[in-house]
């Protein structure tokens, strides 16, 4: 994919003799969403923080990541962020004790340290996306439910115009309707030509809203393909799409 904003490249994750990742591949073309899937443990999380530059000190990386057309691997997580890469974690991180608003504008002081007087404009379009963090612009973030806390972090990513938007288990926690909602969301993203690299444990979710798929087993990245392909593949409707979804594919 020569369009790619991303590219991940033979990247391994080791912790002492533990290798979290093994010789990974992976892209993310410009304004597309590519997902990775795959069950609890099998190194997804990982996967970002080492795109991120997050790992904790004891995890030793090899491989490239090449993100718009430069090797960022030298680079501290603050620069990939000032490059335009951006990351929702799954535990959200927001500031509890702050409002909607203070936590958006939080989202968007990058852009103000680097200069830009209409950083807070960008708000307007989060409540376009959130009318509901309209609503509740003035209440503390604490006092959210899980969905419009999930619809905060995705704001306040969004504050920072990023390039590259890596979301982690945006559906973890939350009420079958409202991942829906919240995977509604993350598909009209595609409009504002932002890329995402979707990690999700929800696979049927996960696939339905990308462009590509990976597959993500005990660190090793066993499958990939266009999302449409993938929801075919035997061993994706056998193991993450439910006896019923593979009634239908082979029906």
């Amino acid at each position: 994919m020569s369009d790619s904003i991303l590219k991940v490249r033979g990247l391994s994750v080791s912790y002492g003799k533990v290798e979290a990742l093994h010789q990974v591949e992976l892209e993310v073309p410009a304004g597309r969403i590519a997902t990775v899937v795959g069950p609890n443990g099998a190194g997804k999380s990982t996967l970002l923080s080492a795109i991120m530059g997050t790992l904790p000190l004891n995890g030793r990386v090899s491989g490239e990541i090449v993100y718009a057309g430069k090797t960022v691997n030298a680079y501290p997580a603050e620069r990939r962020v000032a490059h335009g890469m951006c990351l929702v974690p799954e535990k959200r991180e927001l500031f509890a004790t702050l409002s909607v608003e203070d936590n958006l504008l939080l989202g968007g002081f990058r852009r103000y340290r680097a200069g830009e007087k209409n950083y807070a404009d960008e708000m307007d379009h989060v409540y376009r996306i959130f009318p509901r963090l309209k609503e509740r612009r003035t209440q503390q973030a604490g006092t959210l439910s899980g969905g419009e806390r999930q619809m905060l972090a995705l704001g306040r990513a969004l504050m920072a115009r990023p390039t590259l938007l890596m979301l982690d288990e945006p559906s973890l926690g939350l009420a079958p309707l409202i991942v829906q909602e919240i995977f509604r969301v993350i598909a009209r993203l595609r409009e504002t030509g932002v890329a995402i690299l979707l990690v999700e444990q929800n696979a049927r979710a996960a696939l339905q809203v990308a462009d590509y798929g990976y597959v993500l087993e005990t660190g090793d990245m066993v499958l990939s393909g266009a999302a449409a392909e993938l929801t075919q593949n035997p061993r994706v409707v056998e193991t993450y799409l439910g006896l019923a979804r593979r009634e239908r594919a082979t029906g």
